[in-house]
C-alpha cells in the first residue's frame, strides 16, 4: 500500500508540472477578441486547442497571462496583425499524453506484481514461505538462562555439562578420535525442566539456539515437513557451533506402522527426512540436535539409535532437596516473610514438578496480595498448596445431615491414616468443599519420597481409602455416594496387586496386565485387558474381591475399637470445619498413635 500510495503521489506531482504551463486567467473567445481589438493583448501563442497570451500592463496592474479556448477563425491572424499583435503558432504534441496512457499502467501493474511477488517469496509468513523452516533463532546473546537457574535435576544437569564442553571445545574430543553426540533426547514428565535446561545448555555454550515443536513441521500441503527440515538443517549449517532444540518430539517422531486404513504419509515423510538429514550432517561442525519428550514410548526406535539421538537424558520429578532449590530459585522474586520454611514446604509438595513449584509460589504472592499483605507467609503457601491439590474452595451450604455424613467420612479416613502403619501422618482435615465434587479431604504429609511399595503398604492404604466408607457404615448406619472417588482408587490398586504387581498366591507370579502405561504419563495405551482366558479373569475378579474385603474389614475392626474417637473428631470437624494435625494428635491420644 505504501508503494501504491506513492506512486500516486509522483503522478499527481507530475501531473502538476505538466500543467502549470498553462497557469493564468481562464476567459472566453468572444473576451479575447474584444482584448485584441482594444489594443490590450501583448503576445499571443495559437495552439491547436488553445490560445495563450499575455495582457499588457493597464492603469498600475500588472501584466498577466490569459488562456482561452480555441474557436475555428480564419481572419484570427489578421485581426492580429493588424493590431500589432506579437503571434506565433504551436504544433500539437501528444508524446506526454501518450505516455501517460500507456507507459503509467505498464508502471502501476509491474510495481505491483513485484510487491505480491516480494510478499509472497518472503519470510515472514508469505505464502510462497511456509516451505520455510518456523524456527525462533536466538542469538548466543539472547539466551541469558544458565545452569544456575536450573534446580532439582542434578543427574541432567551433570550430563549436559558435557555438551556444553563438547561445543566450546570440540578439538579436546576430536584430537584423540572422538566423536561429538549428533542428538540429545530430554524424556521427563511434564513440567520438569526440559526446555529450561536446553536453553541453559545454549546459554552456557553462548551458540545460537533454534527452538521450535514438532507440530510445526507438518501441515496440510504434501512435502511441506521435508522442506523445512531441509531449511532448518541448511540454517544450523551456517549458523554452526548452534543447539537445534526440537520439543514435543513424539509428534513428528512416532513409530512408523502400516495399518489398514492407511497410515499419515506426510508425518511419514518429515519423519523420513529427519533421520536422512541426521545421518547426513557432519557433527565436526558443533551442531547438537536436542529433542523433548514426555511419550518416549511412541517413538519411532529408527530415531533412538546410535548416530541419531546418542544420548538419552531423564529429567524426572524433583526429590525434597530438589523440590527445595526449586523453590529458592523462585522465591528471590517475590516478598517471602522470614518465617516462612522452605523445607516444610518441600515435603508438603511430594510429587510437584517445577513448573507446579513455581504456579505454587505465584499463587502463594497472588494470595498474599488479595489479603494486602507486605509478604508472603507460611498461612499463604499452605493455602495455595491445598488450591492445586484439592481445588478452589467452595462455600456450599450443606444440611446438618451431609455435614455429618462427610464429618464422619473423612474422619475415618484419618483416624485408619494414623494408627497403620507404613503410612504418611495426617496434615489436615476438612470438610470443606473444593475442586469437582470433593465434599471433604483428608490431607497425608510424607515425610520423604518413596519408590518401592511392598505388600503390607498397599493393604494399608486400602483401608485407608475404605475408611471413610467404613466409618459412614459405623456412625450412620448407612452407605451414601460420597465414597464411589474411594472405591475406584481402591479397585484400581488392588486390580494392580493382582495383574501387575504379583501380589496373589491365587494366581501366581504372572502378569495379566494388557494396557500398559505410559512411562511419564497416567494414560493407558495398547490393548486394555490381557491375553488370559476367561476362567483366569473370574479368577482376577474374585481376588481383586478377595483384598478389597479383607481391607474393608482392617478399617471397619480399627474404628469400632475407636468409636469414641471416631465421634469426637467428627463432632470437632462440624464444629471447626477444619482439624490440623496437632489437635488430630491431642484427640487420637498417645495410646492411638503409631
Amino acid at each position: 500500500m505504501w508503494y501504491v500510495l506513492g506512486f500516486l503521489l509522483l503522478l499527481a506531482v507530475a501531473q502538476s508540472l505538466f500543467f502549470s504551463a498553462q497557469a493564468g486567467e481562464t476567459i472566453g473567445y468572444s473576451d479575447f477578441k474584444q482584448h485584441v481589438r482594444a489594443g490590450r493583448v501583448q503576445e499571443v501563442t495559437v495552439g491547436p486547442e488553445a490560445v495563450r497570451g499575455v495582457l499588457k500592463p493597464d492603469g498600475g496592474r500588472p501584466a498577466r497571462p490569459f488562456n482561452a479556448v480555441r474557436i475555428e477563425d480564419p481572419k484570427l491572424v489578421e485581426e492580429l496583425e493588424g493590431h500589432g499583435v506579437s503571434h506565433r503558432g504551436e504544433l500539437a504534441s501528444r508524446w506526454m499524453g501518450e505516455a501517460l496512457g500507456w507507459v503509467i499502467p505498464v508502471v502501476f501493474f509491474v510495481g505491483l506484481w513485484t510487491f505480491f511477488l516480494r510478499r509472497m517469496g518472503g519470510a515472514e509468513g508469505g505464502v510462497m514461505s511456509f516451505a520455510r523452516s518456523k524456527a525462533k533463532v536466538y542469538a548466543d546473546d539472547d539466551v541469558k538462562v544458565r545452569f544456575e537457574d536450573v534446580a532439582g535435576v542434578d543427574e541432567a544437569e551433570e550430563e549436559l555439562k558435557e555438551i556444553v564442553e563438547f561445543l566450546k571445545t570440540p578439538k579436546k574430543y576430536t584430537s584423540i578420535g572422538g566423536r561429538i553426540p549428533k542428538g540429545v533426547l530430554l524424556v521427563g514428565p511434564p513440567g520438569t525442566g526440559k526446555t529450561l535446561l536446553a536453553r541453559a545448555v545454549a546459554g552456557e555454550a553462548k551458540v545460537p539456539f533454534f527452538s521450535l515443536s514438532g507440530s510445526e513441521f507438518v501441515e496440510m500441503f504434501v512435502g511441506v515437513g521435508a522442506s523445512r527440515v531441509r531449511d532448518l538443517f541448511a540454517q544450523a549449517d551456517a549458523k554452526a557451533p548452534c543447539i537445534v532444540f526440537i520439543d514435543e518430539l513424539d509428534a513428528l517422531g512416532k513409530v512408523r506402522m502400516q495399518s489398514p486404513m492407511g497410515s499419515h504419509e506426510e508425518r511419514e515423510q518429515t519423519l523420513n527426512q529427519l533421520l536422512a538429514e541426521m545421518d547426513g550432517f557432519d557433527a565436526r561442525k558443533g551442531v547438537i540436535i536436542m529433542g523433548a519428550t514426555n511419550r518416549p514410548e511412541v517413538l519411532d526406535p529408527a530415531l533412538l539409535r546410535p548416530g541419531r539421538f546418542d544420548r538419552q537424558v531423564l529429567v524426572d520429578k524433583p526429590d525434597i532437596r530438589g523440590r527445595e532449590d526449586i523453590l529458592r530459585i523462585h522465591v528471590k522474586t517475590v516478598t517471602v516473610s522470614e518465617r516462612v520454611d522452605l523445607k516444610v514446604i518441600a515435603a508438603r509438595t511430594a510429587g510437584f514438578a517445577g513448573a507446579d513449584l513455581a504456579n505454587l509460589v505465584n499463587e502463594a504472592a497472588l494470595l498474599a496480595a488479595r489479603h494486602d499483605k507486605t509478604a508472603v507467609e507460611m498461612k499463604d503457601f499452605d493455602e495455595a498448596i491445598d488450591r492445586i491439590i484439592a481445588g478452589l474452595e467452595k462455600r456450599r451450604v450443606m444440611n446438618d445431615k451431609e455435614r455429618r455424613i462427610v464429618a464422619y467420612h473423612e474422619a475415618g479416613h484419618a483416624i485408619v491414616a494414623s494408627v497403620l502403619p507404613g503410612l504418611d501422618p495426617v496434615h489436615k482435615i476438612s470438610i470443606v468443599a473444593r475442586g469437582f465434587g470433593a465434599l471433604g479431604y483428608t490431607m497425608q504429609l510424607p515425610l520423604e519420597d518413596k519408590y518401592l511399595l511392598q505388600k503390607p503398604d498397599l493393604m494399608n492404604q486400602l483401608s485407608v481409602l475404605l475408611g471413610g466408607r467404613s466409618a459412614e457404615e459405623i456412625a450412620c448406619g448407612e452407605i451414601s455416594t460420597g465414597a464411589q472417588n474411594d472405591l475406584q482408587r481402591a479397585t484400581d490398586i488392588a486390580r494392580a496387586m493382582v495383574t501387575e504387581f504379583g501380589m496373589s498366591e491365587e494366581l501366581g507370579v504372572v502378569n495379566y496386565a494388557g494396557s500398559k502405561r505410559a512411562a511419564f504419563l497416567d494414560m493407558p495405551f495398547g490393548p486394555e485387558r490381557g491375553e488370559y482366558a476367561e476362567e483366569t479373569a473370574r479368577k482376577i475378579d474374585s481376588e481383586v474381591k478377595r483384598i478389597l474385603t479383607e481391607a474393608h474389614e482392617v478399617a471397619r475392626a480399627q474404628l469400632r475399637d475407636r468409636r469414641g474417637v471416631l465421634d469426637t473428631l467428627a463432632e470437632r470437624l462440624l464444629e471447626k470445619e477444619v482439624v490440623e494435625a496437632d489437635e488430630l494428635r491431642a484427640i487420637l491420644g498417645p495410646q492411638n498413635q503409631r
